[in-house]
């Protein structure tokens, strides 16, 4: 596979994991509404990207897909631990 089609690929998945982290909102929203959620998933989902953010950051040249990819997971993954406590 060509460099400019693994560069495009590299976007289009990092747009899906973006798109998957945000159904985390709703979660977020029945927590706080009382129906409180596990702890397993959004912590485990928070420790995962965590990695991956830090491992995209900090190789000589930034792996920015994965690093944009992952950076909502922290938030959103933090967050809904956090109501779900």
């Amino acid at each position: 596979m060509s460099d400019r089609r693994l560069h495009i690929l590299g976007w289009i998945a990092s747009a899906t994991a973006v798109a998957m982290y945000m159904s985390y909102l709703d979660q977020i929203r029945l927590n706080l509404a009382g129906q409180k959620g596990s702890l397993i998933q959004p912590g485990a989902t928070f420790m995962n990207c965590s990695l991956w953010v830090a491992y995209g950051f900090l190789r000589e040249k930034k792996d920015w897909p994965i690093v944009i990819a992952n950076g909502p997971g922290i938030v959103l993954g933090a967050v809904a631990f956090a109501t779900a406590l």
